[in-house]
C-alpha cells in the first residue's frame, strides 16, 4: 500500500514538471522574434514568384513541391493550379514528369545544355528532366495532395489535360516509376549514383543526365518520396487504393530490409543494382545522409526510438565537421575525386553543404513525432541565420557562410511550415 502510495505521488510530481516544462517552452515559441521575422520574410519572398529563386528561370517540381503551402498564403488558387498544371500537360506519353519548366521565349539551347521538351498541350513553356534523380513523379503528387488539401479545391483532381484527367495522369507518373525506375531485384525503385537527395551524378562533369558510365542504385530518399507520393494519392484518389496499397507497403518493408542498417542504425548510403563505382579500399557506408533519413521519418518508416538515435547521430555529426545546423546534407562527405563536377568537392553542394531545405524537414518530422522540445532546439540555427543574413539562402558551408540564391523559396517553405507547427503545439499547450 505505502509502495502503492509513493508510485501514484512520483506519477503526479512527474507529470507537474513535465507540464511545466511545456508551459515554458510554449512560451518561448511564442515569444521568438526570430520566429517571427522568419515567417514575415518567408511570406515577402514567396511573393515574387514560383521559381526556385534568384539565378532560376525555371520552376521546380522537387521545390515546388515544399513551398506550395506557403504560395497559398500570398496566391490565389488559380495560378497555384496552373503551375501544377503545366506538369502535367509536358508529362510523358510514359508517365514521366519533367524537373522543371521554363518560358519557351526564355530557354536558351547550348552545345552540352538541356535538351528542352515541347508539348502540343502547353503553349507557353517548355521543360526539361534531370534523368539522374528520380523524385520528380513523387514530388509532383505530393504538391496536388498539399494543394487540394490546403484549398479543399479536390474538383482540380477531374480537369482534363488532354485526353486523361489529372488523377489518371497522377497514376500515369507512378505507373512509370514501376515500369521504367523498378528493380526486381530489390522491390525498390532506382536512380543514379547521386549524393543523398542530390541531383548530381558521380560520372559526368555536369551530371544531370543518364551516361553510360551510369552506375545505377537504389536509395533511401528516392524510395521514401515515392511512399509519401501513394500515401497522399491513395488518400485522394481512394479508388486506387487496391492497385498500390500492397506496392506502397512491400516498398516499405525492401527499404528496411535492403537500406536500413540495423548494426549502426543508419541508411546505406547505395545498394547497387551491379557495383559500386567506387574502389574496394572506400568504404561508402560510412556516409550518414541526413536528407534522406529526413524525407525516411516524414514516411513514416522509423520507429521514435529510431528517430531519436538518428537525431543524436546528425548532432554528433554537426559537432564533428564544424558545420551550422542538422541540415547538413551528409557526414563525411564525399572525398574529392568521388565526383567529376568541381562543385562537389567535401563540403561543397550537395556534398556535405548544409541545407534548411532539408534541415527544415527533420525539423518538421520531429514535431510530427512529438519531439518537440528537440525540434525547438535544432531549428533555431537555421532560423538565426536568415535573420542575421536577412534571406534564405540556397545552402551554407561547413563555416556556416551562405552560398547560392538568397531568396530560396524551398528554405522558406520548410521554415515557415516548421515554426508554424511549432506555434500551432503552443497554442494547444496554453489553451
Amino acid at each position: 500500500m505505502k509502495r502503492s502510495i509513493i508510485l501514484i505521488l512520483a506519477v503526479i510530481i512527474f507529470s507537474c514538471s513535465k507540464n511545466v516544462e511545456n508551459e515554458k517552452l510554449a512560451k518561448e515559441i511564442e515569444t521568438n522574434e526570430g520566429f517571427k521575422f522568419v515567417k514575415n520574410k518567408a511570406l515577402e519572398v514567396v511573393k515574387t514568384g514560383f521559381n526556385a529563386g534568384d539565378g532560376y528561370g525555371e520552376v521546380w517540381i522537387r521545390d515546388y513541391n515544399t513551398f506550395i503551402e506557403l504560395s497559398a498564403e500570398v496566391f490565389m488558387s488559380k495560378e497555384l493550379e496552373e503551375n501544377l498544371l503545366v506538369f502535367f500537360r509536358l508529362q510523358g506519353d510514359d508517365g514521366n514528369i519533367i524537373d522543371g519548366f521554363i518560358p519557351k521565349d526564355k530557354a536558351v539551347v547550348t552545345e552540352g545544355g538541356y535538351e528542352y521538351i515541347y508539348s502540343d498541350l502547353e503553349p507557353i513553356y517548355c521543360g526539361h528532366k534531370n534523368t539522374v534523380e528520380t523524385d520528380h513523379e513523387s514530388s509532383l503528387i505530393q504538391a496536388v495532395y498539399k494543394y487540394i488539401n490546403k484549398t479543399c479545391r479536390t474538383d482540380f483532381l477531374n480537369i482534363n489535360v488532354g485526353e486523361y484527367t489529372v488523377a489518371q495522369r497522377m497514376e500515369m507518373s507512378m505507373d512509370f516509376l514501376m515500369n521504367y525506375r523498378f528493380s526486381d531485384k530489390f522491390g525498390l525503385i532506382y536512380g543514379a549514383t547521386t549524393a543523398d537527395w542530390g541531383d548530381v551524378q558521380h560520372s559526368h562533369p555536369w551530371g544531370v543526365y543518364i551516361t553510360d558510365d551510369t552506375h545505377y542504385c537504389v536509395d533511401i530518399y528516392d524510395n521514401a518520396m515515392m511512399l509519401i507520393a501513394l500515401d497522399n494519392m491513395i488518400a485522394l484518389i481512394p479508388e486506387t487504393k487496391e492497385k498500390w496499397q500492397k506496392i506502397r507497403d512491400d516498398i516499405a518493408k525492401n527499404v528496411m530490409t535492403i537500406l536500413w542498417d540495423e548494426k549502426n542504425s543508419k541508411f546505406i548510403p547505395h545498394v547497387y543494382l551491379d557495383k559500386s563505382p567506387y574502389p574496394d579500399d572506400f568504404d561508402e557506408n560510412e556516409i550518414y545522409y541526413h536528407g534522406g533519413t529526413a524525407v525516411a521519418i516524414q514516411a513514416g518508416l522509423l520507429s521514435k526510438e529510431q528517430i531519436k538515435i538518428s537525431l543524436v547521430k546528425m548532432i554528433a555529426n554537426v559537432k564533428e565537421s564544424g558545420a551550422g545546423s542538422i541540415g547538413l546534407t551528409m557526414y563525411p562527405p564525399y572525398p574529392v575525386w568521388a565526383f567529376e563536377n568541381k562543385g562537389m568537392y567535401p563540403y561543397g553542394y550537395q556534398n556535405g553543404g548544409d541545407w534548411t531545405w532539408f534541415g527544415g524537414r527533420m525539423i518538421i518530422g520531429l514535431i510530427e513525432n512529438g519531439f518537440i522540445k528537440e525540434a525547438y532546439e535544432q531549428i533555431q540555427p537555421m532560423t538565426e541565420r536568415v535573420v542575421k543574413n536577412d534571406g534564405f539562402y540556397e545552402w551554407y558551408t561547413v563555416d556556416n557562410e551562405p552560398e547560392g540564391s538568397g531568396t530560396f523559396r524551398g528554405s522558406a517553405g520548410v521554415l515557415y511550415e516548421g515554426i508554424s507547427l511549432l506555434e500551432q503545439w503552443a497554442e494547444q499547450e496554453n489553451y
